[in-house]
């Protein structure tokens, strides 16, 4: 097949959708499959455009088999509500000649956010004749009015309704989580359009390395302590402040480190927090490189998952499979109810406390430092179901089957496709 992936993300892009649409590109070419992706111009998460992509309108390229056509972003480092739209627009409408640089496509495989992108997806499908596949990483406008970070009135009715167009439009719908299911037959999507195809994790590349001996321990001055780590996005859902507060619980422990590592802007805000705290136990560090994303998991005897009580129930972090697939013991200080709770719950590699208590943090932390046969019974559960339920392979099989399905009944929604069950351990689709 000619598969065209409509991704705002995507390589050399460290850390969020851009490193799992990069896996699935490359994993289906080398099925033999043709893909090509249409891209922004690399910035993210500092919003930035990258050195070599800077004041360029188009840049095509190849990497691993891939063709990546990347079209000009307007974009800027401290956006506000107008800026983050001009940016989307931008990408609407510079994304879309790059899209009709090449074959036609059997099918399309659109993610959101961003939801102006269903736009020119959307006309690439009528145009081509060929059914699109809407990937839905996070729900909009729910899970950003829920934390505050949309306001306005107009502007969600707005993307209510884009949403909405969103949905009718594509010819089948996957989502990361059942949550995410629930969220969509409640706004009548029909049940028969959605699949449930959760986040992956490549587990030949994440996968449990000995502490001992590794370069990112001693590069960091990590050898002979307790580190937990804490890596990805920092953003209003995340609350990280809790995790500085549970450091500060924990002084006393001098083997306990607290590492986080993140976006530089907001690592300079952290840097102040611990400052006022005097939470001397903190180590705070940029984003790493993909390369060093095996040793830096392995480092750490303990992974966070953290998020705010308000985020909204379904938000399911893409972190959790790649830190059980590192075979490390997860605390989740996550909302009981939601599906990120569930998923370490289900998983049996995790503990799950009372999101923005440092307390519940720090006792939790506490519990595995002095108890080192239950993080290693936890982990080995979680590399355990990682394996079974997150491989990239098993990913690789479920798009594959769900592209040929609707090229070869384009002109309907799916009959039946299995959905990922929370209750069970084992996916099948």
């Amino acid at each position: 097949m000619h598969i065209l992936i409509y991704s705002y993300n995507y390589h050399p892009e460290p850390i969020g959708i851009a490193p799992l649409m990069t896996e699935l590109a490359e994993g289906l070419v080398e099925r033999g499959h043709e893909v090509r992706v249409v891209t922004g111009m690399p910035n993210y998460p500092e919003r930035e455009i990258y050195d070599g992509y800077r004041g360029k309108w188009y840049v095509t390229e190849q990497n691993n088999g891939v063709t990546i056509q990347r079209s000009y972003l307007r974009i800027k480092s401290k956006p506000n509500l107008l800026d983050r739209l001009l940016l989307e627009l931008s990408f609407v409408f510079t994304s879309l000649p790059q899209a009709f640089k090449g074959r036609r496509p059997d099918v399309i495989l659109l993610t959101v956010p961003p939801l102006l992108v269903t736009i020119p997806a959307t006309i690439l499908g009528w145009l081509y004749n060929c059914p699109v596949v809407l990937n839905v990483q996070d729900i909009l406008p729910d899970a950003a009015v829920r934390v505050g970070l949309l306001k306005n009135k107009l502007m969600i009715r707005t993307l209510a309704a884009l949403e909405k167009f969103a949905y009718r439009a594509a010819h089948t719908i996957s989502v990361i989580t059942n949550g995410f299911s629930e969220n969509l037959v409640n706004k009548g999507v029909p049940v028969n359009k959605i699949v449930c195809i959760p986040n992956w994790v490549n587990v030949n590349f994440i996968r449990p390395l000995p502490k001992e001996n590794n370069p990112w321990r001693y590069n960091h001055q990590l050898d002979g302590k307790f580190v937990v780590l804490y890596s990805g996005n920092i953003a209003l859902t995340q609350g990280l402040e809790t995790v500085i507060e549970a450091a500060v619980r924990l002084r006393h422990i001098k083997e306990i480190v607290f590492v986080i590592v993140g976006e530089s802007r907001a690592l300079q805000r952290l840097q102040e927090y611990c400052l006022l705290n005097g939470a001397d136990n903190v180590l705070l560090l940029p984003l790493q490189s993909r390369e060093k994303l095996p040793q830096m998991l392995a480092a750490a005897d303990v992974g966070l998952i953290v998020q705010k009580c308000n985020v909204i129930s379904f938000n399911m972090p893409s972190k959790i499979p790649l830190l059980l697939a590192s075979g490390r013991p997860i605390v989740g200080s996550v909302p009981a109810t939601g599906t990120a709770a569930k998923a370490i719950q289900l998983s049996g590699g995790g503990i799950v406390v009372e999101p923005e208590s440092p307390s519940a943090l720090a006792d939790a932390v506490q519990d595995l430092y002095t108890n080192p046969a239950l993080g290693a019974k936890l982990g080995k559960k979680g590399r355990h179901f990682a394996v079974e339920n997150y491989s990239l392979e098993q990913a690789l099989d479920r798009y594959e089957g769900l592209f040929s399905h609707v090229v070869a009944n384009r002109s309907s929604t799916l009959d039946i496709l299995p959905q990922l069950d929370t209750q069970q351990s084992v996916v099948d689709i």
